[in-house]
């Protein structure tokens, strides 16, 4: 057997790649080791969405091309969104790298390792996603309690600021069938979580012509598997969340009452500047909306601090907003000019970087604020948490775990194990997560 290294940045869509690469990599004879130095195979998936994700996939490919001076026969290969977008400079700043291929081409693999085992340094990147029943192959899922399940790739949406629809392409659906067969052997392996992924996972099912093919519809289905578990789903956009799909998660015991909207900006000028197809007060209809149905649900949120001709002012209306709309937890990111997008070219435009990492450390404090007051509506309220890991503090043991609305939660308890659902009583709040013990 050979072994595989896989350094994974960026999105759980990425995570979620690595995990197939390596399944698929089992069937010719590589296994997955966690030790960097022992590797045959070295694959970086990478994220390009800012700037520093990008630098971070080349510093790891020098550290790989200075191990394969005194290791020359190991590979090395590169994928991902910055593999899809930058072929041209990564041959030309990594000569070294034996494998370049895209995020369509993942089902190519067992070709291009031949390849490469052959002594050919190959780049495979197409536009055209090569057509594949994901259920062929087997995936290695690096947590026993979790497991994602990619249903939407790419996006239609061409936000000023986002490379995606250039590094993923246009959207596309999985079939239905595919999804709950893989989904029934997920529950049948042990899990205890199914996310469903998509750039824009509430545009599933539009690229179909079956009017019933929706993200609502297909979440009634998996709600009808057998079994102890539970749904989520990541990531919605503002305009795409139907009233059918809040009443779908209402409906649906297994689904949970957490959604991850991305705002970008609280000033509507700002949001066309971006292409977001809302406005500010759009969004705040969609929160009042779901808050009304689920007074306990959260909603976390995106936002971009410093994007090309915002005022002051404009960046208050985001700071206003997160608070307003009380939103559990927000990401959080200085404005990243990507090449290919429309906002990259509004140089005369730009904030200035002092002005714009200002701004995202106002942000930050508020993202703070609004966490912490978040977490202490849950004093004294019980919660039920899936245990996800341990861990041991002062010689007892830690459970970390999540509940329904994804909250983390910490607490002590020898009895429970990694996967036990358990209720929690929260007896503190903090910043980023809450305490409490077992009921």
């Amino acid at each position: 057997m050979k072994k595989l290294y896989i350094e994974t940045l960026g999105c759980q869509m990425n995570k979620s790649d690595s995990e197939r690469i390596a399944g698929i990599l089992s069937h010719f004879g590589y296994i997955e080791t966690q030790n960097e130095k022992d590797a045959d195979l070295y694959i970086i998936n990478t994220c390009s969405i800012r700037q520093l994700s990008a630098d971070k996939a080349y510093s790891q490919l020098g550290v790989w091309g200075k191990i394969k001076r005194n290791r020359p026969d190991i590979k090395i290969a590169i994928c991902g969104c910055v593999a899809q977008q930058d072929k041209s400079l990564i041959k030309k700043r990594a000569p070294y790298v034996d494998l370049i291929f895209g995020t369509h081409n993942i089902y190519e693999l067992p070709e291009l390792i031949k390849r490469v085992n052959s002594g050919e340094k190959v780049c495979a990147i197409t536009n055209n996603p090569v057509v594949c029943d994901q259920n062929d192959f087997k995936i290695s899922r690096k947590n026993s309690v979790n497991a994602w399940i990619p249903i939407i790739e790419g996006c239609n949406n061409f936000c000023t600021y986002c490379i995606v629809p250039f590094t993923r392409g246009r959207e596309r659906s999985r079939k239905p069938d595919e999804i709950i067969r893989e989904a029934k052997n997920i529950i049948k392996e042990g899990f205890k979580e199914i996310t469903l992924l998509g750039q824009n996972v509430d545009s599933y099912g539009k690229d179909f012509q079956e009017e019933n093919i929706t993200l609502a519809n297909l979440l009634r289905e998996l709600n009808k598997i057998e079994g102890d578990f539970r749904i989520r789903f990541v990531t919605s956009y503002p305009s795409d969340i139907t009233d059918d799909l809040i009443k779908a998660v209402d409906e649906c015991d297994k689904v949970c009452k957490y959604f991850h909207i991305p705002m970008q900006s609280g000033n509507s000028r700002i949001l066309k500047e971006m292409n977001r197809r809302y406005t500010k007060e759009q969004y705040y209809e969609i929160v009042s909306k779901i808050r009304k149905r689920f007074p306990d649900c959260s909603i976390t949120s995106d936002f971009i601090a410093g994007f090309p001709s915002e005022t002051e002012e404009e960046f208050i209306d985001t700071l206003n907003a997160m608070e307003e709309l009380e939103l559990d937890y927000s990401n959080t990111a200085a404005y990243s000019p990507r090449e290919y997008t429309k906002a990259a070219k509004m140089t005369d435009k730009f904030i200035d970087e002092d002005t714009k990492y200002k701004r995202l450390e106002r942000l930050n404090e508020k993202n703070r604020e609004v966490c912490l007051k978040s977490n202490e509506k849950f004093t004294g309220k019980t919660l039920k948490v899936l245990v996800e890991d341990k861990t041991e503090k002062d010689g007892k043991i830690i459970l970390n775990s999540r509940a329904d609305n994804n909250k983390i939660v910490h607490f002590e308890d020898e009895t429970k194990n990694i996967g036990d659902f358990v209720n929690v009583k929260i007896t503190k709040a903090q910043t980023w997560c809450l305490y409490g013990e077992t009921v």
